[in-house]
């Protein structure tokens, strides 16, 4: 069964939230990842006070490249995620609005660049510019404008062009840099995920590029690049990323020690900040926490009865609503695509002692840069392996790369897996798209899909 094709919530009464939710049992160390992105996000707003270069990018995991450049960087979609999160992405979005930016362009794009709009204003224009909001602006208006960029988008039409969005608002003297993916058709008969000539291919010419992107990064430096202190980066990024996937997997476990929700709180940090000894420190005292519960035998959830992946990015303006609205129908999240098959997520690649190879085939994993084929091929396999009983579609408003498929992997889990699937729309950085009456209608649809299974089984 699928609400795939429906078009209108169901004429049913009103959820039953209110009156069944309980607390999800969230994990306590992803606190901590609170702490160390804040941190980095000070250290950020000081940068010119300090003297330091500062460079903004998108797309990939570029920072360790800045961090052995001895340079300090902002992640375009990561600090738009951080006002959405915090319900402070109103200001920037207005910003934008103002400045001419369309509601259905990326609101991660739309954001960022409604903060490089507000930094261009001096103090008096920030204050008039978007009414009754100077307070709220504040944070968005200090994130500190570039002395160059570099666009590193795959499978983005919007992505790649945000840099050279971004060089207009700061009148066309940026320095930028762009590094261009291929997009993986899987046509060939050897095609499939981390496999087959056309991988091999793409992998050397990204690789090529990053070559290229040092001697960039160099150019605006005056600096020669410090290899040593990339593969010294790579070594704990590596390292925390075994941590992470460890965790993940004891998730498999019934009822499961943490949710889908504890690994999004877990992003930012192994999404861009610094590669070094407290990125271990915090995956391995996330692992800690969830092999504590299992000897314990304490669960995410205590009324864990349905067990559910999620596909799409992150609805960051309800990430706490949703985990709750999910608890309360002891529908347990487990993975998703935007947790389990992106963010240094294959760290075999990784050769510390030369890193640029599997530096450049993690670039290429981004799930928006597979085709169908090869994006269905992965979300298969974890249904399977984490006993998946219906998935989540999150259909993303202004994000049509990971949005599009969408329909097509619904239909094959449906065929290969026999499981029911559900879709509702919402959006990764603007509240205004999400109908929580619409939410609550389908996901109540599967869940009764999911109980006529198990007592027709």
């Amino acid at each position: 069964m699928s609400v795939v094709e429906e078009n209108h919530p169901r004429a049913a009464g009103p959820a039953p939230v209110a009156e069944t939710i309980r607390v999800a049992n969230r994990l306590s160390s992803t606190k901590i990842a609170g702490k160390m992105v804040k941190d980095y996000w000070d250290q950020l707003f000081t940068a010119r006070e300090r003297g330091a270069k500062v460079v903004w990018y998108n797309g990939a995991a570029l920072n360790p490249f800045f961090q052995a450049a001895g340079i300090e960087w902002c992640h375009g979609e990561a600090f738009g995620a951080r006002l959405a999160a915090m319900h402070l992405e109103g200001p920037a979005q207005l910003a934008g609005e103002e400045y001419g930016y369309v509601g259905e362009l990326c609101s991660y794009a739309r954001t960022h660049l409604g903060c490089a709009v507000l930094t261009q204003r001096d103090s008096d224009e920030a204050g008039t510019g978007v009414v009754g909001m100077t307070d709220q602006a504040t944070l968005a208006s200090r994130l500190t404008s570039p002395d160059f960029y570099i666009n590193a988008y795959a499978g983005c039409s919007t992505g790649q062009q945000w840099d050279e969005i971004a060089y207009r608002v700061f009148d066309k003297t940026m320095p930028l840099f762009k590094v261009s993916y291929p997009m993986l058709w899987a046509s060939k008969p050897d095609a499939g995920y981390l496999r087959g000539e056309e991988w091999e291919d793409a992998s050397r010419y990204i690789k090529e590029q990053l070559y290229k992107m040092v001697e960039f990064i160099e150019l605006q430096t005056g600096k020669k690049f410090d290899w040593d202190a990339l593969r010294e980066s790579m070594h704990y990024i590596k390292r925390a990323a075994e941590l992470r996937l460890e965790a993940m997997a004891l998730c498999r476990a019934k009822p499961a020690p943490a949710t889908y929700w504890d690994w999004v709180a877990s992003i930012a940090p192994i999404n861009f900040l610094p590669g070094n000894q407290e990125l271990v420190d915090y995956f391995a005292a996330v692992k800690g926490e969830v092999e504590q519960r299992l000897t314990d035998g304490v669960p995410a959830l205590p009324n864990e009865k349905y067990r559910l992946a999620f596909d799409g990015i992150m609805n960051w303006n309800k990430l706490g609503w949703l985990a709750e609205k999910f608890a309360g129908h002891g529908a347990a999240v487990l993975n998703g695509r935007y947790t389990h098959n992106v963010f240094w997520q294959e760290p075999q690649l990784i050769d510390e002692d030369d890193p640029m190879m599997g530096i450049a085939q993690h670039y290429l994993t981004c799930p928006a840069n597979h085709v169908v084929k090869i994006q269905a091929e992965l979300m298969l396999r974890d249904c399977k392996e984490y006993g998946i009983d219906g998935v989540v579609f999150h259909a993303s408003r202004t994000c049509r790369a990971w949005s599009n498929g969408q329909n097509v992997m619904s239909r094959i889990v449906q065929r290969d897996l026999g499981i029911p699937t559900m879709f509702f729309e919402g959006d990764i950085a603007d509240a205004a798209f999400y109908k929580d009456d619409l939410l609550d209608s389908r996901l109540e649809a599967m869940l009764e899909a999911i109980d006529v299974q198990r007592m027709q089984a």
